[in-house]
């Protein structure tokens, strides 16, 4: 079986996310992916976010229907900051069989060597790199990186970080977030300030 590993603060999870999954389960061959939210991620610090709680209630609201994702709390149930390499350990010991492939977007590939154990990273998976609307994708001369997957997806331009200022201005967010994502941030008044 070949697993890829879609981890991220989705803060909210949308569209975007969705579409480059499926674009990458499709051209490597990939049997399903495991999309896993961080609790507190190393890398990215949102104003205003959503709790773990809610950004994992909303992912598994984007993915019900598709039967390739899967969604799994491993991040948020150990609590702190998330770190891949301690996520693959714990994904390779409990199905040693499965062949694990990392889904990257190219903001995070330029500097995956400054990563936790990137040595160990990518003997427990293969790296896919995605192109990401306004980032070059640069792999790092390494011989770590040598055998990289360069993946060409959709550029879908929609980021988390537009969504959360639409919300807080008031405006629709219709068409970037599956509308059960909507309807969820709307029911917990996610996003807008406390009054």
């Amino acid at each position: 079986m070949k697993i890829g590993i879609f981890g991220g603060t989705f803060d909210p999870i949308h569209h975007g996310h969705l579409i480059v999954a499926e674009y990458v389960r499709e051209h490597v061959g990939l049997d399903r992916i495991i999309f896993i939210p961080t609790d507190i991620s190393p890398h990215k610090q949102a104003a205003n976010p959503a709790s773990a709680k809610d950004r994992l209630a909303m992912l598994r609201e984007a993915i019900r229907s598709n039967p390739f994702f899967e969604s799994t709390d491993l991040e948020v149930a150990r609590g702190g900051v998330s770190y891949t390499v301690e996520t693959l350990r714990t994904l390779k010991q409990r199905s040693p069989a499965e062949d694990l492939y990392l889904l990257i977007g190219a903001d995070n590939i330029s500097d995956f060597l400054t990563w936790r154990e990137p040595g160990e990273i990518v003997r427990l998976a293969q790296i896919i790199v995605m192109n990401r609307p306004g980032f070059k994708r640069t792999v790092p001369d390494s011989p770590l990186l040598a055998n990289v997957i360069q993946c060409e997806v959709p550029n879908i331009d929609i980021s988390a970080t537009e969504i959360r200022r639409r919300l807080l201005k008031g405006l629709p967010i219709s068409y970037l977030v599956p509308p059960s994502v909507a309807k969820y941030i709307a029911r917990h008044h996610l996003y807008i300030p406390a009054h």
